[in-house]
């Protein structure tokens, strides 16, 4: 079968380049303290929905012991998928072009616990940078953190993406079947993560590997894009829709979503 055969119509899409992502990550840079958060909207206090109870698939990475570079349970980790009414709409459109090829998304995190949010930026992340590189100190060492992890924070004009329910974490894969290649592990905090990790590829260093991963990524980023969702540019894996990260990577004022309320 051809890769026009396997994939339909979505095969333009795995052909097509993501490009430069530099203004993206320009614009990226203290998104929480300049873009404020509308509240006078009806979708500021649009509930959570769990993604797994409107069609979507998934499993919360943080909450197994089967996450690698982790391999253990985050304390204080759920295991629901929650996001707000409006962003698992739009995933599930994603889903439903996705599956025209036999695709369907899968999700790996949606809302985050503050306290998962807080293991992760306060010491996992910076005791695993330091142990590599010991020189790493101070405010660099937040600058290398929080190019993956958020801090976490209690103020409500300032939430972590994920405490928004408007961020999520996901891949492709066949219906009910295997991921597809997307170049790195899920939460592999490198270079390698970079979106735009396989837009250039080495002539004289050909794999396979590298050009599916190449093609997937991209499949997976204009799915999204597609869909009005912005992507973190240094992970493949996270988009949101109407946090303070997707206003200022889709040059919007404000975002429309601040800390979720999660049900009991």
């Amino acid at each position: 079968m051809s890769i026009e055969g396997a994939f339909g119509e979505l095969a333009a899409l795995r052909a097509r380049p993501i490009g430069d992502l530099a203004a993206a990550r320009a614009a990226r840079r203290g998104f929480r303290t300049r873009i404020p958060i509308r509240r006078d909207n009806v979708l500021h206090a649009e509930q959570v929905v769990e993604a797994r109870d409107v069609g979507l698939a998934g499993e919360n990475f943080y909450a197994s012991d089967r996450n690698p570079p982790y391999w253990q349970r985050a304390e204080g980790a759920t295991d629901r998928l929650w996001l707000r009414a409006g962003v698992a709409e739009r995933l599930g459109r994603v889903n439903a072009r996705a599956a025209t090829a036999g695709l369907e998304l899968f999700l790996f995190d949606a809302w985050r616990p503050r306290s998962v949010q807080a293991y992760f930026h306060d010491v996992w992340m910076p005791n695993e940078i330091q142990r590599r590189n010991p020189a790493l100190t101070g405010a660099a060492l937040t600058e290398e953190v929080e190019r993956y992890w958020s801090a976490p924070t209690d103020n409500p004009e300032s939430p972590a993406p994920h405490e928004t329910g408007a961020a999520v974490d996901l891949s492709l894969r066949w219906k009910g079947g295997d991921l597809l290649w997307m170049g790195s592990l899920f939460d592999d905090v490198t270079q390698l993560a970079n979106r735009d990790r396989f837009e250039n590829l080495d002539p004289g260093h050909f794999s396979f590997s590298d050009l599916e991963a190449q093609a997937n990524r991209r499949l997976l980023h204009w799915l999204m894009v597609e869909e009005g969702f912005a992507g973190h540019p240094d992970e493949w894996w996270h988009f949101s829709w109407g946090d303070q990260m997707w206003a200022a990577l889709s040059g919007e004022a404000q975002a429309h979503y601040g800390l979720a309320v999660i049900p009991e």
